[in-house]
């Protein structure tokens, strides 16, 4: 991992990218979609669990220029973006692509909080952790078994 900006950046990216294709074949492709749709919600429940397994408690042991302020609003905003994750899922797990609403309400909360998370939470973790702590974030992040964010639209 280059840096958690980075990495993590580049990770938001990825997902926007897996929640762009969903929203264009939802009405045309159906099955696409819901693939896409699995790939993406994976993806955004392991940044998450990286983020608040290994992330955040990291940061918050580097020292006290780690306020819990910013560490905290993420948490409380990850457990928002689960409630929005879990309303679509459901729409999805029934192949109901009346599901804009939703999205646009997920998008709206996923795009403020990123933007704070890359100009303001990422550059903090990195000058916190140095390479050292990089390297011990990296192989916790490894570390953490799928099972851990494997998601499925017939499970749960």
């Amino acid at each position: 991992m280059e840096s958690v900006s980075e990495h993590f950046s580049t990770d938001h990216d990825r997902l926007d990218s897996l929640f762009a294709e969903f929203r264009a074949l939802k009405r045309k492709d159906p099955p696409a979609a819901k693939q896409k749709f699995k790939e993406f919600l994976k993806g955004l429940t392991r940044h998450i669990v990286w983020e608040e397994d290994v992330l955040f408690p990291a940061f918050e042991k580097s020292g006290p220029a780690a306020a819990p302020g910013p560490v905290s609003v993420m948490r409380r905003e990850h457990r928002e973006i689960k409630g929005f994750l879990d309303a679509l899922h459901d729409k999805v797990r029934r192949a109901d692509p009346e599901s804009d609403a939703e999205e646009k309400e997920l998008l709206a909360l996923l795009g403020a909080h990123n933007m704070k998370e890359e100009r303001v939470l990422y550059p903090a973790i990195d000058e916190a952790l140095g390479q050292e702590g990089l390297a011990l974030t990296r192989a916790a992040m490894e570390a953490i078994p799928e099972e851990r964010y494997a998601c499925c639209c017939h499970a749960r």
